[in-house]
């Protein structure tokens, strides 16, 4: 009998205790300042879409036993990478040198992006990425 798939590990929560388990996952990968501004800038607007992002994307995904957080973090670099979403990449850079990827490694995520995503896309994360890199590299990191 195969193995039935990983179920993430807010399975049977309820909202609310998917959202605690998912704020605490988003603090941990993203940082309490990154999510304490977060909240800040939370509007009548935003606050159903800051719901949603923190009980389904750190709640449920990010909160599955499938894959370790530095695993995620790869995932995440390469289809930020291949889908042009600039805006959020540098904040998923510094997330992955949390989650425990080197400087080195995040470098490897680029160049392995540059041949599926392409040069462009590639070109444009390492400027992103440098200056978080570099800032890693004096902080002695």
């Amino acid at each position: 009998m195969a193995d039935s798939p990983a179920r993430p590990s807010g399975d049977g929560l309820t909202d609310g205790e998917r959202y605690a388990q998912g704020m605490r996952v988003r603090r941990e990968v993203l940082s309490d300042a990154h999510v304490d501004a977060a909240i800040e800038r939370t509007t009548p607007t935003t606050a159903a879409f800051q719901d949603l992002i923190t009980r389904y994307a750190w709640g449920d995904i990010w909160s599955r036993p499938g894959l370790d957080r530095r695993s995620r973090s790869v995932a995440v670099l390469s289809s930020l990478i291949a889908l042009g979403h600039h805006e959020e990449f540098a904040m998923h850079a510094r997330a992955a040198l949390r989650n425990g990827l080197t400087r080195d490694e995040i470098v490897e995520v680029i160049l392995q992006s540059a041949i599926y995503a392409g040069v462009p896309a590639a070109n444009t994360a390492f400027a992103l990425a440098r200056p978080i890199l570099d800032e890693g590299e004096s902080a002695g990191a």
